[in-house]
C-alpha cells in the first residue's frame, strides 16, 4: 500500500508540474504578444520625446566668441559697394540686415500636442535659440480649433545669431536644397523685406536624418532697413544669397581671424 501511494503521489506531482510549467509558458507567450502589440501601437501613435538641447553644455562652453565672419564682410566691402551702386551720400542710408525670423506653423499639434515639441526642439537646433510657441488668436470649429492653442513656434534672430545664421543658410543649406537652381526674386513685399519657404527640415546640417519623424517646412523672413525692394535685393546678393538668374553667386572672401593674426 504504501509503495502504490508513493508512485501515485510521484505521477500526480510529475504531471502537475507538467501543467503548471506549460500554463507558464502560455502566460508568458501571451504577455510578450501583449507587449509586442502595445509597443508597436504606441510608437506609431506617439512621437519621440522632445529634449531641450539649448540647456546643453558644448565643447565651445567657456572659449571666447568670435565675431561672424558675414558681419565682417558687411562692415568692409558690402557697405562700400552699395554705396558706390546707388549714389548714397550718407552712411545712414546704406540698408543693413535687421533681423530674420522663422516660422513653422504646425496644423497636427491640434490633435497630437507632443508634435510640437519635436518641432520646437528642431528649430532650436537649427537657430541656436528657444523657440517661442504661438497661439491660435481665434477658434475655427470646421478645424477643431480652440482660440489659445498652440499650433506654431517662431524664432526671431537678432545681432551674432542672426549673421550666424544667414551664413550658414547661404553655405551650406541653399547648396542641400534638391533641385535648387535659385532662390525666386518675387518674394518681396515691397518695402525691403524677402520671405521665402523651406519644404524641408533636412536641409540644415543640425538635423540629423535617423532622428526625423516628419518633414516639415518653414518660413524665413529677412527684414531690412531698406526702404525698396531694389536696394534690398542688392543687400542680400552681396551678402551671398543664390537669387535665380545670377550667373555666379557672390562669394563672401572674409580673411579668418587665425589667417590675420599670423599675417599681423
Amino acid at each position: 500500500m504504501a509503495t502504490k501511494e508513493k508512485a501515485g503521489g510521484k505521477a500526480g506531482a510529475k504531471a502537475g508540474g507538467k501543467g503548471a510549467a506549460k500554463g507558464g509558458a502560455g502566460a508568458k507567450g501571451g504577455g510578450a504578444a501583449a507587449k509586442g502589440k502595445g509597443g508597436k501601437s504606441g510608437k506609431a501613435s506617439q512621437p519621440r520625446q522632445a529634449v531641450d538641447f539649448t540647456k546643453r553644455d558644448h565643447a565651445g562652453a567657456g572659449l571666447p566668441v568670435a565675431a561672424p565672419r558675414l558681419q565682417a564682410h558687411y562692415v568692409n566691402v558690402v557697405r562700400a559697394a552699395l554705396a558706390t551702386q546707388f549714389g548714397f551720400t550718407n552712411g545712414h542710408q546704406i540698408p543693413s540686415l535687421s533681423k530674420i525670423v522663422v516660422n513653422c506653423g504646425v496644423g497636427e499639434a491640434v490633435k497630437q500636442p507632443k508634435l510640437l515639441d519635436v518641432v520646437v526642439e528642431e528649430l532650436a537646433l537649427i537657430t541656436g535659440q528657444k523657440p517661442v510657441r504661438r497661439k491660435a488668436k481665434k477658434s475655427i470649429s470646421n478645424f477643431g480649433l480652440r482660440e489659445g492653442q498652440e499650433i506654431g513656434a517662431s524664432v526671431t534672430l537678432r545681432g551674432a545669431k542672426m549673421w550666424e545664421f544667414l551664413d550658414r543658410f547661404v553655405s551650406v543649406a541653399c547648396p542641400r536644397i534638391r533641385d535648387f537652381r535659385g532662390l525666386g526674386t518675387k518674394s518681396f513685399d515691397g518695402r525691403g523685406n524677402y520671405t521665402i519657404g523651406i519644404k524641408e527640415q533636412m536641409i540644415f546640417p543640425e538635423i540629423n536624418y535617423d532622428m526625423v519623424e516628419q518633414i516639415h517646412g518653414m518660413d524665413i523672413t529677412f527684414v531690412t532697413t531698406a526702404e525698396k525692394d531694389a536696394h534690398a535685393m542688392a543687400l542680400l546678393h552681396q551678402l551671398g544669397m543664390p537669387f535665380r538668374g545670377d550667373d555666379k553667386p557672390v562669394i563672401p572672401k572674409v580673411a579668418q581671424p587665425a589667417a590675420a593674426a599670423a599675417a599681423a
